[in-house]
C-alpha cells in the first residue's frame, strides 16, 4: 500500500502556490495555481481524481500559517506543514526556485526525511497571537521611549531626582516646556505615542488575564504562576505557545526545542561544545531566561507569591519550593566557579525547563477528556 502512495509537495506563496505531484512509476507532475479557496478545492479533486491510491501532502511553515493544512483537512486529505530549517539542503545545490522546492518537497516527504511542525489549533492560535501581539507593543513602547529620552538628552533636559517611567517621571514629562514651536511639536507627539502605547498595553493586558482564566488555560496557567518569576502573562505565553505539551516526552526534549541546549560539533574523538543553539521557540525562551533572573535572590515567598498559590495543589507548591532552592543554589555555585553571570542564568534558564515540564506533565481535565 505504501509504494502505491502518490506524494504532493507544494511550495505556498501569498498570490500563488506550485505544486509537484510524484505518483508511483511515473514522471513527476508540475503546476501552478492561484492561492485562493476556489483553487485550492479544484487541487483537492484533482489530486483525489489522479492520485494512484492514499495521498500525502507537505508544504513549509511560513507566512502563509495552517490555512492550507486545515483546507486538506476538511476535504479529508492529510498534510503536514514541514519545519524549514530541517530540511536536508545538498551543500553544491545553488539553483533554487519554486518548481524545484515544490518537487524536493515531494522527495523528500517520500523519502521521510521531513520534519512535521505540530499545528496549533485555532483556539490556540488565537491566544498565542494575543501574546506576541503584547510582545509587539512592548517592542513599540521602547521604541516610543528611547525616542523621548534622546530627544530630551539632545535638548539637556535631564530627569535626576528619581526612576524613570514611575508617576513622578511621567508628571514631569507633562511639565517640560520648549522654547521653539518644532520642539514643543516634536517632544508633544513623541509623548502622545507613548501614552498611546502605554495604553495598548493596559488593555492587551487586561484581555490576557481573561484569557487565562478560561478553559483549557485556567489550570496549567494557575501551576505556572507557583513558580518564582512566572505570573499570569509569562505563564499563558508558555501554555500557548507550547500547544499539545505531551509531545514532549521528556525534559531534555523540551530543552532542545526550545533552544537551550549547547551546540556540539564531533568528529572522529573530537568533541567541541558551543554556545546553545537558540533554535525552536525564542518566544518561550526569553521568557525563560527572564525569570530565571529572579533565581539568584534568596529563596522565599513574598505576598504575591503567596497570593498566586492560593487554592493550587499542593505537590506543585513543593516543585516550585524545590527549584527555588535548587536553582538559587546553582547560581551561586556557578558564579564561584568563575562563570559570568548571564552564562550563568543560562544554565539556570535550562534547568527551570525541567521543572516548568514536570509541573505541565500533571493531568488536567482538559487533557484527561
Amino acid at each position: 500500500m505504501k509504494e502505491a502512495t502518490t506524494y504532493v509537495g507544494m511550495d505556498a506563496h501569498k498570490e500563488s502556490i506550485f505544486v509537484a505531484m510524484l505518483r508511483p512509476g511515473e514522471a513527476p507532475v508540475e503546476w501552478q495555481l492561484r492561492n485562493e479557496p476556489a483553487a485550492v478545492r479544484r487541487l483537492q479533486r484533482k489530486l483525489q481524481r489522479e492520485a494512484a491510491g492514499p495521498i500525502e501532502c507537505c508544504y513549509e511553515a511560513g507566512p502563509c500559517g495552517y490555512t492550507l493544512q486545515r483546507q486538506f483537512h476538511a476535504a479529508g486529505l492529510p498534510c503536514v506543514v514541514v519545519a524549514p530549517s530541517l530540511i536536508p539542503v545538498k551543500p553544491g545545490e545553488r539553483i533554487k526556485t519554486d518548481r524545484r522546492d515544490a518537487k524536493k518537497l515531494a522527495e523528500l516527504l517520500r523519502a521521510e526525511l521531513l520534519t512535521a511542525v505540530h499545528p496549533p489549533t485555532e483556539d490556540d492560535e488565537a491566544v498565542r497571537d494575543l501574546c506576541r501581539c503584547r510582545e509587539d507593543a512592548k517592542e513599540d513602547r521602547e521604541r516610543a521611549r528611547h525616542r523621548l529620552t534622546k530627544l530630551l538628552l539632545r535638548r539637556g533636559v535631564i530627569f535626576s531626582v528619581g526612576k524613570h517611567w514611575t508617576r513622578r517621571h511621567y508628571a514631569w514629562l507633562r511639565q517640560v516646556q520648549f522654547e521653539r514651536a518644532a520642539d514643543r511639536t516634536v517632544f508633544g507627539d513623541y509623548l502622545q505615542a507613548l501614552e498611546h502605547v502605554d495604553e495598548r498595553l493596559r488593555a492587551l493586558d487586561a484581555q490576557l488575564v481573561v484569557a487565562a482564566q478560561q478553559d483549557p488555560y485556567r489550570t496549567p496557567v494557575g501551576w505556572l504562576r507557583c513558580f518564582r518569576g512566572i505570573d499570569t502573562v509569562t505563564a499563558l505565553t508558555i501554555v500557548a505557545e507550547l500547544h499539545g505539551f505531551e509531545r514532549f516526552r521528556s525534559a531534555r526534549e523540551l530543552m532542545a526545542y526550545l533552544g537551550l541546549v549547547p551546540s556540539e560539533h564531533s568528529s572522529a574523538e573530537r568533541h567541541r561544545r558551543g554556545g546553545i543553539t537558540k533554535a525552536g521557540n525564542s518566544h518561550v525562551r526569553r521568557l525563560l531566561v527572564e525569570a530565571a533572573w529572579h533565581y539568584r535572590h534568596r529563596p522565599g515567598a513574598g505576598a504575591a507569591l503567596r497570593q498566586r498559590r492560593v487554592d493550587q495543589p499542593a505537590a506543585i507548591i513543593t516543585l516550585a519550593d524545590k527549584a527555588q532552592q535548587r536553582l538559587h543554589r546553582r547560581y551561586w555555585k556557578l558564579l564561584a566557579a568563575r562563570k559570568p553571570p548571564n552564562r550563568a542564568v543560562i544554565a539556570i534558564a535550562r534547568e527551570l525547563v525541567g521543572f516548568v515540564w514536570a509541573a505541565l506533565q500533571r493531568p488536567t481535565p482538559a487533557r484527561a477528556a
